[in-house]
């Protein structure tokens, strides 16, 4: 198998690291592959936040819900979406930002997610191993005050980094069926599949907590999608200026 492939197919979440450190060069390396990630017209609209302060690493992961590998990890990084300093730069040309874009809203938020994934790859391909912080978006503007973040940008993900101290299996995924569509979104046979991914991933959680974990893919759903996520979202973005229209 191509050795990049391999690679992509084997992530898994790690959670607990070593005391090692990543060394300053491998740092900018992972960063750098992120700026070379796809971005939409040219928007670059990713910031990134090493946070090395133990205090603030220990605030930001009580925020996130006691996430405490956030303070264990070797590095941990606050990805953020910013749109102020395309502001900056409109401005610069003495022009007008337009606030409130729905579309740059999602380009800046899209571009994100790619940076992050290629310093994840890039991270990975050298030993190490990665842990996404969704949980910050439990507290933004608190995790905004912390970082004096300015109007126009938002924490999007934390991201732990480090040499890894756990071996995990890798988790299963959907089936290619049911994610791969032929030429029009086809849902006959999804059912089927999906009723397949819950007996293999309950499987997968008895295996690697012992027995001690019951769970599948449709109840994760059912708690995922099934209540309100994060309602206060609306509200900080908004109080950050990003006016949807």
């Amino acid at each position: 198998m191509n050795p990049v492939i391999q690679l992509l197919q084997s992530h898994r979440s790690i959670r607990k690291f070593t005391d090692t450190p990543v060394a300053e060069s491998l740092v900018e390396d992972i960063v750098r592959c992120g700026q070379s990630a796809a971005t939409s017209s040219n928007l670059q609209a990713t910031t990134v936040i090493r946070i090395r302060n133990p205090e603030t690493r220990a605030e930001i992961a009580r925020l996130a819900g006691d996430q405490m590998y956030v303070s264990g990890a070797a590095a941990f990084f606050v990805f953020c979406a910013d749109l102020h300093r395309a502001r900056r730069a409109c401005e610069m040309q003495g022009g007008a930002f337009a606030p409130g874009m729905t579309e740059h809203f999602i380009i800046a938020t899209v571009d994100v997610a790619l940076f992050a994934q290629n310093c994840v790859v890039a991270a990975e391909s050298a030993g190490l191993g990665i842990c996404y912080i969704g949980g910050i978006r439990n507290a933004p503007k608190q995790i905004s005050e912390l970082l004096d973040l300015p109007d126009q940008v938002y924490p999007v993900f934390g991201l732990c980094l480090g040499y890894p101290a756990q071996d995990p299996e890798v988790k299963p995924r959907l089936p290619l069926s049911v994610v791969l569509k032929e030429e029009r979104y086809q849902t006959a046979a999804d059912d089927t599949g999906i009723q397949a991914y819950d007996n293999q991933l309950r499987d997968y959680y008895r295996t690697r907590t012992g027995g001690t974990k019951e769970g599948c893919w449709t109840l994760e759903m059912k708690a995922l999608v099934g209540k309100e996520s994060r309602p206060h979202m609306r509200g900080f973005l908004e109080s950050r200026n990003f006016h949807m229209r």
